[in-house]
């Protein structure tokens, strides 16, 4: 809606500048010929309803046909080469990475070499179960990037403050013990209940900041699992270099070898399965509802992660008091589960976030600002590869096509917050400028493409 328009009455569609209903044809201009499109699973439902109230303005032009999409299917292959390169590409380098990682820690442990040496080590055998991580996460996060600034926050936030304020709380609490005559926190109830509650509040109260203060940034589940994971993952490789440089100092190196195995190999997970719980419920509310609700939601993630860790801690202590290989056994099953759990949440999400995004493109196309075609393109992976493909083919495409696809991301997260309500007028503004960033660069991918052909 324009700045300063009244709004129509409800359910009515407004012409001539005005919003209108998505598929509502203008006044001496062709009919847009709708299309409904599949709603995602774990996405908020959107209703006609909600689609009438946000109403949205007709283009100058409506956009009946797009060349560059006829182009895309003409010039890409029957079979398109090299489909897993990426992924096999960054499946070996992370292998070659973790092989350098693990030879390093070898000789320095073999070596007796000095505190630095030993702190380099200690930090190389602590990052290989990172390194796997963030590859992953990166992965989940290619469909609409988040600002590399926020994931290294969290990375940070979650490998030092969340460490500091773990061990300043509990330092406090232990003290408060001590002046009401209780000597510490006996080691049960200290792993089973104070450990899960004083960790998962630390690291996970970091999301409810990054969402109350950059909430388009925190757009829904997807993105709640991402920024969770690196909060978790960097709390992980910290703890790890503590508990590897307290063998080591000790001068167990079967405890050493026992610690990395169990730890950072036999459950790398686990920090990135309990704080992502809070991420993904925080996510599922930030697409729609206020943000008193954000704060509330953050709850049942908490809790659940909490439980999830004492769940852990526990059975690590029941199973040590059977023996042994009883212990390592249990080990693997419960962090193969959670791990599991985790792994294919985030893919489900994944997903769910590709057909989310075409959802709320088809809004547009159904209002003649882009083409059913453009839809189909943009919103799934294989159409974005061909057209960059395509796209690299003439001067200047690529980048054009770059700024088409990021922009799409774009509007599929104002288009969902226009229909909530969230943002008033300033978030329709922010609409507007992206439809017009998008047309300019189809403007000027068209034109590259003409020139080349001449």
């Amino acid at each position: 809606m324009m700045h300063g328009q009244s709004q129509p009455a409800h359910g009515q569609p407004m012409m001539h500048g005005q919003p209108m209903m998505p598929g509502q044809p203008m006044p001496g201009r062709p009919p847009v010929q709708a299309r409904v499109y599949a709603q995602p699973r774990f996405a908020p439902t959107v209703t006609q309803e909600m689609r009438v109230r946000a109403g949205m303005q007709a283009p100058q032009q409506v956009v009946t046909e797009t060349p560059w999409t006829g182009a895309v299917r003409k010039a890409q292959p029957e079979t398109a080469p090299d489909s897993t390169g990426n992924i096999i590409r960054l499946v070996a380098a992370v292998l070659v990475l973790g092989i350098l990682l693990v030879g390093l820690g070898g000789l320095a442990l073999l070596g007796g070499l000095s505190f630095g040496a030993r702190l380099f080590a200690l930090i190389g055998l602590s990052a290989i179960p990172l390194v796997g991580i963030i590859s992953y996460v990166l992965w989940l996060d290619r469909w609409k990037p988040q600002p590399k600034l926020i994931l290294g926050i969290c990375l940070l936030w979650g490998a030092v403050a969340a460490v500091i304020l773990t061990l300043g709380f509990s330092l406090v609490g232990d003290i408060a013990l001590y002046l009401v005559g209780i000597n510490g926190v006996p080691d049960v109830i200290g792993a089973v209940i104070q450990a899960p509650i004083l960790e998962e509040s630390t690291k996970t109260v970091l999301l409810l900041v990054i969402v109350l203060a950059a909430r388009r940034y925190f757009e829904g589940p997807l993105d709640g699992l991402v920024y969770g994971a690196l909060i978790g993952a960097g709390f992980a490789f910290t703890e790890n270099i503590l508990y590897l440089g307290q063998s080591w100092n000790d001068g167990q190196l079967d405890a050493l070898k026992w610690t990395f195995l169990l730890r950072c190999i036999g459950s790398p997970l686990l920090h990135t399965t309990f704080s992502t719980c809070a991420g993904v419920s925080i996510g599922f509310a930030a697409r729609k509802w206020p943000w008193w609700s954000l704060i509330l939601m953050w709850l049942p993630g908490l809790v659940l992660g909490m439980v999830l860790h004492g769940f852990w801690n526990a059975s690590m202590s029941l199973f040590s008091l059977i023996g042994p290989l009883i212990q390592i056994i249990g080990l693997i099953v419960i962090s193969v589960i959670l791990s599991a759990a985790w792994v294919t949440l985030g893919l489900v999400l994944r997903r769910s976030e590709r057909i989310h995004t075409q959802n709320m493109l088809g809004d547009y196309a159904n209002s003649g600002w882009l083409t059913h075609a453009e839809v189909d393109m943009l919103g799934t992976w294989k159409g974005r590869k061909n057209g960059r493909q395509w796209a690299k083919s003439f001067p200047g495409g690529k980048d054009e096509m770059k700024t088409m696809i990021r922009t799409s991301g774009k509007l599929s997260t104002t288009r969902m917050r226009v229909l909530a309500g969230i943002g008033g007028d300033q978030e329709r503004k922010i609409e507007r400028a992206e439809l017009q960033q998008f047309a300019d660069a189809r403007d000027r991918l068209l034109a590259a493409s003409k020139r080349t052909v001449r």
